[in-house]
């Protein structure tokens, strides 16, 4: 059962809002917060709600961490390289503090769940005021209160499945796309991933919520909606709004904006979902559905409850019903026991559905998930030849797929200046891929039809209609 942050709480957590800003007001300047997300979209999303609360509190806003009254890092820990990076930031505010004694420093998100790295940060950044967890994201005033009044270090990484804390105040970052998370948490225990352990299990929010959400999104000029879980395929198990509805009520809304979402599971994807992608012309013609292997022997080891067969009906059944589909995926290279021979199932794979691209990775471990206790001979070497393998093959048929376009007309959300050449503007297209075309910035906020005249490996370029 989804348990929800009560109206009491709720009303405690904005008198300490309230408290937090009086003390800032009494400053000579206003304080400045400093907010780093690290990860995933999910991880944006809750460094929105972080910057809510902080705006709420008084404080403003600097990209640098120098000068700053406030730093929280919004933490991810999917893999190794982000941990790394978050405690070179956390070494390089030693010296900031030393100038600034009454400067808070905070650590949050997904990377403070595991208890080691909280023993690390408490032994080894004793600088640190304050360390909390996902599950207590809307507490922030009160941590900060305590923080500025006590001086001493908050600690909260409460081990729970998680609450749904509706009203937190949002700063969002654009001015066109929204994110709307859906649902928390993830039931499936890949062996290879840390995410059910640090963001709890499943809980949806109420559709009705949702939609309204997305009302008043759509109402305030926002032009792109993505839906956010962990597995949104996954959203409403066990009650009479499942995923495919809730796309199916978001589409209803008036206006013109367009639906995208992440992140899918394909032992959830259904023929169903596939039909209302189809049948629903705001949802995004991108199917991205991570495979993470071609093998069904390595799909086993992962965890992951489907088969290599099993992805492709699901594949060639969206190609079949969704016009114009743009296929996308995640590819993990070199989990444990993966041999060449299985890799090159990956290869033929990625050949036989000719995604348009890919996010691929190579394998990290991570403390306390399954994979990270299986054995691994294959050397690090290896897997980065593989993985170079990899990228030359998907290169081929990306550079390929992306050439099919040329001579097509494609709706496109304007989003500002383009990367290709000087002053061309720059969107991504119902297929979610990005295209470049010339045009004036007037049209930056709006839906516009360009003619495909030709194709990079990342990018197409276009001229309006």
């Amino acid at each position: 059962m989804t348990t929800k942050v009560t109206a009491a709480e709720t009303a405690a957590q904005k008198e300490y809002a309230e408290k937090v800003r009086e003390l800032n007001s009494a400053r000579e300047l206003p304080p400045i917060a400093h907010v780093h997300s690290f990860g995933c979209q999910q991880n944006v999303s809750d460094g929105e709600k972080i910057k809510g609360m902080l705006a709420m509190m008084g404080y403003g806003f600097s990209d640098s961490a120098d000068g700053a009254d406030l730093v929280l890092f919004n933490t991810c820990a999917v893999r190794e390289n982000a941990e790394d990076r978050v405690f070179g930031n956390l070494g390089a505010l030693k010296h900031n503090k030393k100038l600034k004694p009454d400067m808070l420093i905070g650590v949050c998100g997904c990377m403070v769940q595991q208890e080691h790295i909280t023993e690390r940060i408490k032994k080894s950044f004793p600088y640190v005021d304050m360390v909390f967890g996902t599950h207590v994201l809307h507490t922030l005033p009160q941590l900060i209160y305590e923080a500025l009044t006590t001086h001493k270090r908050q600690i909260s990484i409460p081990q729970m499945d998680g609450v749904i804390a509706e009203g937190i105040p949002l700063r969002r970052e654009s001015k066109l796309k929204a994110s709307i998370p859906i649902m928390y948490g993830c039931n499936n225990f890949c062996t290879y991933c840390i995410v059910p352990y640090v963001r709890g299990r499943e809980r949806s929010r109420d559709p009705e919520e949702i939609v309204r959400e997305a009302e008043q999104l759509v109402a305030d000029g926002y032009k792109e909606l993505l839906l956010l879980g962990q597995n949104v395929n996954s959203y409403g198990r066990g009650t009479n709004v499942d995923f495919p509805e809730l796309l199916r009520r978001i589409n209803a809304i008036p206006g013109e904006f367009k639906i995208s979402y992440m992140s899918s599971h394909p032992k959830d994807a259904t023929h169903e979902l596939i039909d209302t992608i189809a049948e629903c012309e705001k949802v995004t013609r991108h199917f991205h559905l991570p495979v993470q292997s071609g093998s069904s022997r390595i799909l086993k080891l992962m965890n992951r409850s489907y088969t290599r067969e099993h992805y492709l009906e699901l594949i060639n059944y969206a190609k079949e019903h969704i016009p114009d589909v743009a296929l996308t995926s995640d590819i993990i290279v070199g989990f444990p026991g993966e041999t060449y021979e299985d890799f090159q199932e990956t290869l033929s794979l990625i050949r036989e559905v000719k995604y348009d691209s890919l996010f691929t990775f190579i394998y990290s471990p991570r403390k306390g998930t399954k994979a990270a206790e299986m054995p691994d001979p294959i050397s690090q070497e290896e897997k980065g030849r593989w993985f170079r393998e990899l990228l030359e093959v998907q290169g081929e048929i990306g550079c390929s797929s992306y050439h099919d376009y040329i001579g097509r007309t494609m709706r496109v959300l304007c989003e500002g200046p383009g990367r290709t050449r000087d002053g061309c503007l720059t969107g991504k297209s119902i297929q979610n891929i990005i295209v470049d075309f010339d045009g004036d910035k007037s049209l930056i906020g709006s839906f516009v039809d360009v003619k495909i005249t030709d194709a990079l490996n990342w990018a197409l370029i276009g001229e309006l209609v």
